[in-house]
């Protein structure tokens, strides 16, 4: 059981203003903030889970304030327009916390309360936080799938810069969390999207070919390609039963996200993501998604934001399956 280092926090209505309309015309009319324990079964709903934690960025030497991520995000997409049908749901939980160094309890805590979102037939989008989210995020989906003794075949979609693979005999952090799980995990599912050579060494590319993760470069990862990169996202979803897809805003360009931990002018652009985006989904394979290593304090004209709340915005208001 996870230590009481971690706690969880009731959402706040605060976060969400925009436009006032009688008609639900933008998100912030339409979410429903509760507290977890009054989450109930449901379909056609999207659940938003805040991991408030940059404890993993401390401990790899990056910018810390990315435990303020979730509350920027929801602030810009409560004054998006609202396009869901009436009987979808979008639902705020509050978030999951990281006082002090507790991130592995923090991990733990936000694995259980994914376990719960899937059990309760609820779409969850998490909002990061450092990208130590991902090893608490899968490990739920995991759990989920045993208690359902469903085999847990589950494909890692991460679109980022970074392999964040690094090794974890120190300590675990936000550059660790897919080389934890490819140990504890056999076989490892684990597709990139966008990694850069200025931002992995020579030891993490070794790392990747020893692992067999497939991954497409940055100065492959455009637009001008999305037929050849959608090809090979489909082959790598034929290979799983389960998608968990994980978004590193620090793999954009600084241009659209200068708001991350390490910023780079270097990354990809948005219109390729979102292009990847709609073909996983229409896969029927996608369990779940996050965005990691949103930094409000280094976020010019709240740009990263917008962009993370764009994207949350795609994903609701897409068809599935």
């Amino acid at each position: 059981m996870y230590s009481d280092m971690a706690k969880y926090e009731f959402p706040l209505k605060e976060n969400w203003s925009g436009r006032a309309s009688d008609k639900q015309l933008y998100l912030h009319e339409k979410v429903n903030c509760m507290p977890f324990d009054q989450l109930e079964k449901g379909k056609n709903q999207f659940a938003l889970l805040g991991y408030a934690c940059d404890e993993g960025v401390r401990r790899n030497s990056g910018r810390i304030g990315a435990k303020k991520g979730p509350e920027a995000i929801r602030k810009v997409l409560g004054k998006m327009p609202n396009h869901l049908k009436s009987g979808q749901q979008l639902i705020d939980l509050g978030n999951v916390c990281c006082p002090g160094k507790a991130m592995e309890a923090a991990q733990e805590m936000l694995s259980e309360k994914v376990c719960q979102l899937l059990d309760k037939n609820t779409f969850p989008i998490l909002l990061g936080g450092g990208h130590d989210i991902a090893y608490g995020h899968y490990n739920g989906i995991k759990k989920y799938l045993l208690s359902k003794n469903k085999r847990p075949s589950i494909g890692i979609i991460n679109f980022d810069a970074h392999f964040d693979l690094r090794e974890d005999d120190k300590n675990a952090n936000s550059g660790t969390p897919f080389y934890q799980l490819a140990n504890e995990n056999e076989p490892f599912h684990y597709l990139c999207l966008g990694i850069r050579k200025d931002a992995n060494d020579r030891t993490l590319f070794e790392t990747a070919s020893e692992m067999d993760v497939t991954y497409v470069m940055q100065n492959t990862f455009r637009i001008e390609f999305v037929k050849e990169i959608n090809t090979w996202i489909k082959a790598f979803i034929n290979t799983v039963d389960n998608v968990y897809v994980t978004i590193d805003l620090d793999g954009f360009s600084s241009a659209y996200a200068p708001g991350v931990s390490a910023a780079s002018p270097m990354g990809f652009s948005p219109d390729i993501v979102l292009e990847c985006l709609e073909t996983i989904i229409v896969s029927g394979k996608l369990m779940s998604l996050d965005i990691a290593e949103m930094n409000p304090d280094f976020d010019m004209d709240h740009r990263t934001a917008k962009l993370a709340a764009s994207l949350i915005h795609k994903v609701i208001h897409s068809e599935f399956p």
